[in-house]
Parts: C-alpha cells; structure tokens; sequence
C-alpha cells in the first residue's frame, strides 16, 4: 500500500523520498524529516470526498508542517488506524497452485531437495490576507483550515508559526490560489517534549464537498527522486484516473464490489461500495502537471493473482512423471517378451 508520500524539507531531503499526491512538508532548515510511506483511501459518494491518509516518518525533526490544498471547505478528525489493514486484507493477491508434469530445476533428480517454484502471472480571506475558518487538536497534529489569496499570504502565515515556505512551493501553490481552493495546514509534533517525529503517526480524515473525485498531485512535481503513489479508491463503480498526469500509465491492482465491515464500512457508511486499488510510478516528478481527476469506467472486476508452480504428485508425493515413465517402461518390456515369446512358440502343421 500502498499509499505514497513526498517529503519536501528546505536544504535537505531525507531519502527515499514517496509522492506527496496530497500536499508539501515542511521543516527547519536544521532539521530533516523523511516519509518512508503514505496509504491513501479515497471515499467519494457524488457530493463528498473524504481522503484518509496514513504516514510513517523518519528522521529528526521535532516538529513539521504538511499543506494540502483542497476544493473547499474541508473537516478534518482523525482516521481509524484499522482501516488500512481491512483495505489490504481485501485486495489481497488470490493464490492459486500451478501444477507442471515434467520436472524442472529444483525437482528430483536435478536435485536432492523437494523444493517448489514459485513465478507471479502478469495481470474567501481579503487579498494578501489569511483567513484561519478553524484550529483544532488532534493526537499529535495541530490542524488549521485556512484560506489565501495568495502563496505570500499562506508562507507568512506559515513564518509566524515557525515555518518557511520555499519560493518553488509557493509558486506551486499558484494554481490552487487562483482557484479559490482552501488548504489544511497540519503542525505535527510528538506529545512528549524533545521527541522526535517517526514511526507511524495517526491518520487524518479529510471531509470536503466536491461533484468530482479529486486527487492533489501537483506538489510532487517538487520532489527530487523518483515516486510512488499507492491509492485505495471506494466509489460506486470501478474508478480510474482521466490520465497519466506526467507518470506511468497507472495499474490497477484491484477492482471488484466489496461489501464494507469494520473501519470500511464506517467510511462508507455501511454500503456496498465498488472497491478500486491504484498504483502508478512517477520516475520523473518534475513532468508531473496536474492533480488526478478519477473517473467512472467498466465495472470489470480484477485481482492479482500469485502463481505457485509445483510439481504433479500423488498419493504422498509421487511424481506423476515417474509413474508414467516406470508404466511404460514396463509396457515395453512385457510387449518385448510377449513378442519373444510368439516367435520360439513351434509351428504346428495340419497332416495331409
């Protein structure tokens, strides 16, 4: 999962770097912070889209702050820690025994082990003003929604709460400024003073009105190395990406109607939702151009499937093979001394 997050810090980068398709974060200039990954679900029902994300961090900032544009008005609470395994347990990878007659590498007698192969099958503020809508608690995140004319606004906002902004995340941030967007700005920062952020944070539960489901990926197009995006999509039909947005063409790693329990069925509000799992690689983030606009297409139901070739027994393990070879080498053998045995049989003639 998943998930896929980038992590932008001023002067330094803490590598491996995964997409942000959410946001930008930010620390001191004298600390470094690192996401080793972020899983996203994405819960759109026609009106609203709900976004849960999870991160896993690393480095030694005490404290961060993460952007993330939204459309409009947006509500955040904490996410369910729990969801994310439901989400992977149900687009696990079905396994299916693959059985070969002849033996292989690996098998008797190439070999003294009885070992298997195993192969995977191919599948609105005043201009230069920020208007703060609401400042809340959660865990370990201090979350403000916030609204901004413009990126000078949100950076100064971000200075006077002990943040910079660099001058290309704020040029990035044009597009969104321009459309009236609104932004949720998150400070992480551990409970216990002097601690650093890592490991694995609680996730955040992103709520906004939207008549198409939305995905903010522009900010990745920051990140030096490059990128993945792990998505988990749960709409009424099967859901796919209007394009590649400067990445590769995207995977599907999962489609088919689930019926929500647990975690799942609290996003969806207990209904039957068709489930959609994502993966798409950016090995230039630079060319990334846009956010992910997600469309409705086929409900053609997939899943992965994981091959395990093994050799054809029976009974407790004998090789079907060698039966057939030890049958019909004693065919042979009982039609050669059948044929032998015609030839020295003597003649018997008719008297005259």
């Amino acid at each position: 999962m998943i998930i896929a997050l980038f992590a932008l810090q001023l002067g330094s980068l803490v590598a491996p770097a995964y997409a942000c398709g959410c946001g930008a974060m930010v620390t001191d200039r004298a600390q470094a912070i690192g996401v080793d990954r972020e899983t996203s679900a994405v819960r759109w029902d026609g009106r609203t889209e709900e976004i849960v994300m999870r991160f896993t961090v690393r480095g030694n900032a005490e404290r961060a702050a993460w952007i993330m544009p939204v459309p409009s008005r947006a509500d955040v609470r904490l996410g369910d820690a729990a969801l994310f395994d439901a989400l992977d347990r149900l687009t696990r990878p079905a396994h299916v025994d693959r059985h070969y007659f002849w033996p292989r590498g690996g098998d008797w007698p190439f070999t003294d082990g009885d070992t298997d192969g195993a192969g995977a099958a191919p599948p609105g503020s005043a201009a230069g003003d920020v208007g703060v809508v609401g400042r809340e608690r959660l865990g370990p995140f201090d979350v403000a929604r916030l609204t901004a004319a413009d990126p000078e606004a949100l950076s100064g906002w971000l200075e006077r709460n002990g943040f910079e902004l660099s001058d290309r995340l704020a040029t990035e941030l044009r597009p969104y400024t321009d459309r009236k967007w609104e932004y949720v700005a998150v400070r992480l920062a551990p409970d216990d003073e002097g601690a650093v952020l890592r490991g694995e944070l609680d996730p955040l539960r992103i709520r906004f009105a939207s008549d198409r489901p939305v995905y903010p990926m522009r900010l990745s197009r920051l990140a030096k190395t490059p990128q993945s995006l792990h998505l988990y999509v749960l709409a009424d039909h099967r859901m796919e990406p209007r394009d590649t947005i400067g990445g590769a063409r995207p995977e599907v790693r999962f489609a088919g109607p689930v019926q929500p329990e647990g975690a799942v069925a609290d996003l969806t509000g207990g209904q039957r939702v068709y489930l959609t799992a994502l993966r798409q690689e950016f090995p230039q983030p630079a060319r990334i151009d846009g956010d992910h606009e997600l469309k409705a297409v086929a409900d053609t139901p997939y899943r992965e499937t994981l091959y395990s070739d093994r050799l054809l027994t029976v009974g407790d393990g004998v090789p079907v093979w060698l039966l057939t070879v030890a049958g019909a080498l004693v065919s042979g053998v009982a039609a050669v001394v059948a044929i032998r045995g015609r030839r020295r049989s003597p003649t018997v003639g008719s008297a005259v």
